[in-house]
């Protein structure tokens, strides 16, 4: 493998950095977290200005990395000092600390932490809004628009989350409308309206982010639960712990859940 990272230049590490980003593109958490630690470690050797900004940008990468593979609860602390180290940054550089702050956003909310989440992502928003002008945002914008809709649902602003989730849905394509329209099913089955949750889940295009392995099933197997379809309700279980399992660290809160549906779906017999 071809590893220019380890090469003393910062045209070399900064190449380092942009094949860890695709690296995370292709899903491979794993890989793109340890290319940007080897950066990381790397850049020690480069003057203070570049050492500082390459450290920077590759403790980021690897942080991120690590809380899309499901070890977010260890990571906060990493990226709760990286975000401070960022504050008063200006321009289009504003765009990578905000892509962390989503990251420790989608921590709270696996937390419980909801109204601390919905907080960040109100701020996230603004924030995105004043660089819309010098970067494209919005993927994150979307990203985030999901997250509080999520925080909002397990507040209990029902009306405020499934509005939200509906409202961006038509401006969601690829890779961001799975998630969104997945957020939009918790929502319903957050109310109790298994039926339509169910009518929503059977339209949503199979996510392809390994971030988001188990995800349909798992909302699926929830509408079916309310539904008291449970025999259904399970095999779907079964397949996104499966799923979770296979692409996912363990600590990942999603396979937490899971669990969770399926004991009580063990205990109804």
């Amino acid at each position: 493998m071809n590893r220019p990272w380890t090469i003393p230049t910062r045209a070399r590490r900064t190449a380092a950095l942009v094949h860890a980003f695709d690296l995370a593109k292709d899903g491979r958490y794993e890989e793109a977290e340890a290319q940007a630690r080897a950066c990381q470690a790397a850049a020690r050797r480069l003057r203070r200005g570049s050492r500082l900004s390459i450290t920077w940008h590759a403790q980021a990468i690897a942080t991120v990395m690590a809380t899309a593979h499901g070890r977010g609860v260890e990571m906060l602390p990493e990226m709760e000092a990286l975000i401070a180290d960022r504050d008063g940054i200006t321009g289009s550089g504003r765009f990578l600390p905000l892509w962390v702050r989503s990251a420790r956003m989608w921590v709270l909310i696996g937390q419980g932490r909801h109204s601390e989440a919905e907080a960040e992502g109100q701020n996230l928003l603004r924030e995105l809004t004043r660089i819309k002008h010098l970067v494209t945002v919005w993927e994150l914008e979307l990203s985030v628009l999901g997250m509080l809709a999520w925080a909002l649902c397990e507040l209990g602003r029902h009306d405020e989350a499934e509005a939200i989730a509906r409202g961006n849905l038509p401006r969601a394509d690829g890779a961001s409308a799975a998630p969104l329209h997945c957020c939009l099913v918790r929502i319903l089955n957050g109310q109790g309206r298994s039926d339509e949750a169910l009518g929503e889940a059977r339209q949503v295009t199979p996510p392809q982010e390994r971030s988001q392995a188990g995800h349909l099933d798992l909302v699926t197997a929830t509408a079916l639960y309310g539904l008291g379809r449970h025999s259904e309700a399970a095999a779907a279980a079964r397949r996104a712990l499966a799923d979770c399992e296979a692409g996912l660290h363990p600590s990942h809160p999603r396979l937490s859940e899971i669990r969770t549906l399926l004991a009580r779906l063990e205990a109804t017999g």
